[in-house]
């Protein structure tokens, strides 16, 4: 089937609602296809228009998904009214939820060996049946051709439909885009969202994500860190997107990859 979406700045964002988000998923992963899932925001997008690398790993992903509530807002101004942000924590637990009752294996690369026990207990707790073939924290510098060829064997030696990976933007993109064909599971880039889901970060009160000011949360809780990127990224967005609008040209694809 033909995706629909359309470019924002230079990155495709597919057009779907939460059930054709998921059910794709849970689809490609119960026949251990080998594909994956980038979920942007503002700063992915932007980032498109600044890293080659990076755009050609989210325009040549199975489906990119429109995190940010300014993207499902663009989204909506180019001709999909009803489209809804769907971002990396929410889709996580949603899809989990499907695994536990389908019996599909999950497995959990990125973040630290801490975050990782956390969030193996706390999904525990809330998902009791659900499998998880693994988890690693890869070490925070490259892997050697070794090691990654002995953590692709142990990916699909769990039996993994799904591999949710957690390395942050442009990291977990790239990393998905040059382990497809080798990784024998959907690979999912979820950014923050072992954080949130372990407990190690607090996520925004549900009405500021609803309002489209998670952003403004974050920015509040970790001033120093996040000031200067949003500062920047915000206004690059921002610029990008009214020339895009003023010129009507599409710098990627005005059709789906």
């Amino acid at each position: 089937m033909p995706r629909k979406g359309h470019a924002i700045l230079e990155a495709f964002i597919d057009a779907l609602t939460w059930d054709e988000a998921i059910g794709r998923i849970t689809q490609w992963g119960a026949g251990h296809e080998s594909r994956y899932v980038c979920i942007c925001n503002v700063h992915s997008v932007v980032t498109t228009t600044q890293d080659v690398e990076f755009k050609v790993a989210v325009n040549n992903a199975d489906m990119s998904t429109a995190d940010g509530a300014p993207i499902a807002w663009t989204l909506r101004r180019l001709g999909y009214p009803s489209q809804e942000r769907i971002n990396g924590p929410d889709l996580m637990l949603k899809y989990l939820e499907q695994a536990e009752r389908l019996g599909q294996i999950v497995f959990f690369y990125g973040s630290t060996e801490t975050t990782l026990a956390l969030l193996r207990s706390a999904l525990a707790a809330r998902f009791p049946r659900l499998r998880i073939g693994g988890t690693y924290s890869p070490p925070f510098r490259p892997l050697t051709m070794g090691e990654d060829n002995e953590v692709v064997e142990m990916i699909n030696a769990s039996g993994a439909n799904v591999v949710f990976v957690g390395l942050g933007c442009p990291k977990q993109e790239i990393w998905m885009a040059e382990h497809r064909g080798r990784i024998n599971a959907v690979m999912v880039g979820v950014g923050a969202a072992f954080d949130y889901h372990s407990g190690v970060l607090k996520r925004a009160p549900l009405w500021w994500q609803q309002h489209g000011l998670e952003w403004l949360y974050r920015l509040a809780s970790e001033p120093r860190r996040l000031f200067k990127r949003y500062l920047i990224t915000n206004t690059l967005f921002v610029v990008g997107l009214l020339r895009q609008f003023a010129t009507g040209k599409i710098t990627y694809s005005d059709a789906a990859p």
